[in-house]
């Protein structure tokens, strides 16, 4: 990913758990049954989609979930993103393999504790992949069949650990090295086709950079419906994804929190806003309390400040 230029880390990391639930009535023995309590309405956040990439390799998970509208108490951020296993090649068997490391492994196989406890606030949590230096990319897939066992791989994983989807971010592969093809016209159609098939009902989303991104229509099939979100790579910048999906599913705003400044991110949630796109993108959140930096766009897309929890 980038801050225009700037790459981004390859990346993942911790978090803890939470889990609550309470329900009682009272009964009296010379009275009718008092009915146990009507349940609060649940929370329904008004505006935009807030996603949050979470350098795992640098920060926990779990600081999404610390954040809150002041108003209302919603949650500010609806996605978490983990950043980021790998596409990898295995030169052996010429077949490209997801590729955890430790910590995206760490966050993964503590789950209960990395993972469940922002699902349970209602957050929705994306694995995403990212290329890795070795030649193998989402858009490089030499047949049907190779594209299709590669999405197994990534739906055997949201099932494994109990995750929300997958994000695609087509940097970094290096397509050519170790003997591999350059990007084909079919590859990732065939990819998306095939996962989608996988997981109905689980998110798909891109991150709209590199050679797959172009590439989303093949033998009269186009991919584009079959995203749930896509939203601009370049930080601090206002860019249109070009891809056939409502502008409720887009972000065309891309702020990295601590770095873009917040007169920047408060313009871009306003635009977000006045313009009717339903996405905005952040990236990088981190550790500290951000909840000025927060504050700068959440005003702007839901009208209240940002309350942080440690």
């Amino acid at each position: 990913m980038f801050t225009l230029v700037r790459s981004r880390v390859r990346t993942a990391a911790l978090a803890l758990s939470a889990v609550a639930a309470l329900a009682f009535g009272t009964t009296g023995a010379a009275a009718a049954p008092t009915p146990a309590p009507t349940p609060a309405p649940a929370l329904a956040k008004q505006g935009p989609t807030s996603v949050a990439y979470v350098e795992v390799n640098n920060h926990s998970m779990l600081n999404v979930g610390k954040y809150t509208l002041a108003g209302s108490g919603d949650n500010v951020f609806d996605v978490a993103v983990i950043f980021a296993a790998n596409i990898n090649y295995d030169t052996g068997t010429k077949a490209a393999y997801l590729h955890f490391n430790e910590n995206v492994r760490r966050v993964l196989d503590n789950a209960a504790t990395e993972i469940r406890p922002l699902q349970n606030k209602g957050i929705k949590v994306v694995l995403s992949v990212l290329g890795n230096h070795q030649g193998a990319g989402f858009a490089n897939f030499p047949t049907q069949q190779a594209a299709s066992a590669f999405a197994k791989q990534l739906s055997d994983t949201v099932a494994k650990y109990g995750l929300d989807g997958i994000d695609f971010d087509d940097e970094y592969a290096q397509y050519g090295n170790n003997g591999t093809g350059q990007p084909n016209d079919s590859s990732f159609v065939h990819l998306v086709t095939a996962l989608r098939a996988n997981m109905p009902n689980k998110i798909i989303s891109l991150y709209n950079i590199g050679p797959a991104a172009s590439r989303l229509s093949y033998g009269g099939v186009d991919v584009s419906s079959k995203f749930d979100y896509a939203w601009n790579p370049y930080y601090g910048t206002w860019q249109v994804p070009r891809i056939a999906l409502p502008k409720s599913k887009l972000s065309p705003a891309a702020v990295e929190i601590g770095r873009t400044s917040q007169s920047t991110a408060a313009d871009l949630a306003r635009r977000t806003v006045s313009e009717g796109y339903g996405v905005y993108l952040t990236y990088n959140l981190d550790g500290s309390d951000r909840s000025a930096d927060v504050s700068a766009f959440t005003r702007q897309l839901y009208g209240s400040d940002a309350r942080y929890t440690p």
